[in-house]
């Protein structure tokens, strides 16, 4: 047993004063009062920040509340709670940023949501949407229809773990791949617009479903996506870029489904056809082998 009075000279007070602790509590003694200041910090370090993770909260209620619509058969509500979810995925970021409460857990939490507000969500609305009918024509098809919505499903949880491992040094300017709120906006808009006319035939399911495994796709693809995160409050823009915007919200108040239909179909073909273009001129600018 360790004894400090032994080893330290007479008339140093400092020596003695650590001999007397020594003596007393021993090594010990000493590393348990150490564990007990780490675990009285790490406790107060304890808790998560109130507002961004209540967006974050909000995002995975939106996405809840559209599969539950989406089993009562009400396509119309299902689309609406899965773009209410990206209204809220998209706030909660930028509301951490601002008030600087980013953390790890928030980061993470946000992962988690997503995946249900744009993973298991969209394909469970694609599938309720087609599955009664489509069982009608074949065993066959009725397969098709759950193997392409847990094909959305794997393709989005492969796109957040992509996007959660990047290195910090990538170009924030880019998404690689089409980001899952993009793509669970295009599966969720097509039902939505389909869910307001008649039920389709075996055509229109096939394509539901088709669709499903496309946006897959993308999200798993290397097809350079824009961020628009360089876009600031502060950025001076044209007059005409200002004005589209209450024109676009004019569409999406007077008819969502289909404006929103158009928008995200736009943004997930973006990619590809300026990928498409690119090898084009390439193909075309090279000499000819004759």
């Amino acid at each position: 047993m360790l004894s400090g009075v032994g080893i330290v000279p007479k008339g140093s007070s400092s020596y003695h004063g650590a001999a007397v602790i020594f003596s007393t509590h021993g090594v010990t003694g000493l590393n348990q009062q150490t564990q007990s200041t780490s675990i009285t910090t790490t406790s107060r370090k304890r808790g998560v920040y109130l507002l961004p993770n209540l967006l974050t909260t909000g995002c995975m209620a939106s996405g809840f509340l559209a599969i539950i619509s989406a089993i009562n058969g009400d396509f119309g509500h299902a689309g609406a709670a899965i773009f209410l979810a990206m209204l809220f995925d998209g706030l909660d970021g930028r509301v951490a940023r601002w008030t600087k409460t980013e953390s790890l857990f928030g980061k993470e939490y946000d992962s988690l949501a997503d995946m249900v507000s744009f993973g298991v969500a969209p394909a469970l609305v694609a599938y309720q949407w087609g599955v009664v009918r489509i069982a009608e024509y074949s065993g066959a098809w009725e397969r098709f229809g759950w193997i392409a919505a847990f094909f959305y499903c794997v393709c989005t949880g492969l796109r957040l773990a992509r996007f959660n491992a990047r290195p910090p040094s990538s170009d924030k300017r880019y998404f690689e791949g089409l980001p899952s709120p993009s793509a669970a906006g295009l599966v969720s808009a097509f039902v939505w617009f389909s869910s307001e006319w008649r039920e389709p035939a075996l055509g229109g399911l096939v394509l539901t479903f088709s669709l499903t495994v496309i946006c897959g796709l993308l999200m798993v693809s290397s097809f350079p996506y824009p961020s628009f995160k360089q876009l600031g409050w502060d950025l001076r823009v044209k007059f005409f870029y200002f004005i589209i915007v209450p024109i676009i919200w004019a569409f999406i108040a007077t008819n969502p489904a289909s404006t929103l239909l158009f928008l995200f179909s736009t943004f997930a073909l973006s990619a590809p056809i300026l990928w498409l273009s690119r090898k084009l001129r390439r193909l075309m600018g090279r000499p000819s082998s004759d």
